[in-house]
């Protein structure tokens, strides 16, 4: 195994979520110990960042690599042209536009005094869309190979196992949870009060994952 790697920001396939397409530097490098990725606005006035504030405590600090980028923080706007540094703290409510054709923001979180454990959000965002749409078996339909050939990231099992729940896949949804939480024992946590199990509630399978 190679102890380094080089890849051009191109050669990362960029993905989406519906809204802002990105490139997962860090799953494509395999980095395991802080996040990282790059946003790009085609056009001038593209949104870059969407809106959204950090849940926790994560932290983000942001680095306009090309062109020029408009963040606006808490409604402060604050003009960003290639080379500033954007560190922004959780609970501020944030988004970015290009003011450049071109504009790409690379963004590098992770929580303090906390070790980073890869989720896989990455892999997950584009079938997120059709789970926001109520698009339950169709989303597990498309996510199951991915999660399956990358059992390495909970998280995207445990989305997984959501969806398969709310299509009624009770025992593949049981199977994945039970994966989910081989991989990271605090992914247990969300299966008291998450409304998206409910249909599994009264399956012993599932008090079982609870019990243990």
């Amino acid at each position: 195994m190679s102890e380094f790697a080089v890849a051009h920001l191109e050669e990362i396939r960029e993905i989406s979520d519906g809204r802002c397409p990105w490139r997962p530097v860090r799953h494509h490098f395999g980095i395991t110990s802080f996040g990282i990725n790059a946003w790009t606005g085609r056009d001038a006035g593209d949104r870059i960042i969407n809106e959204h504030d950090e849940e926790g405590e994560n932290e983000e600090l942001y680095f306009i690599q090309r062109g020029r980028a408009r963040f606006e923080l808490e409604g402060e706007r604050v003009d960003a042209p290639a080379g500033t540094f954007v560190f922004v703290r959780p609970s501020v409510k944030r988004t970015a536009f290009a003011d450049e054709p071109g504009t790409t923001i690379l963004a590098v979180g992770a929580t303090p005094g906390q070790v980073y454990e890869p989720e896989g959000w990455e892999l997950w965002a584009p079938f997120g869309r059709l789970y926001q749409e109520g698009r339950y078996a169709e989303a597990a339909d498309q996510a199951r190979d991915v999660a399956e050939a990358h059992p390495e990231y909970p998280a995207l099992l445990y989305n997984l196992a959501c969806c398969e729940s709310l299509a009624g896949r009770k025992a593949d949804a049981i199977e994945h949870l039970r994966l989910a939480i081989e991989r990271s024992s605090s992914v247990r946590e969300y299966l008291v009060g998450d409304s998206d199990l409910d249909p599994l509630r009264e399956e012993p399978a599932f008090q079982a994952l609870l019990a243990s």
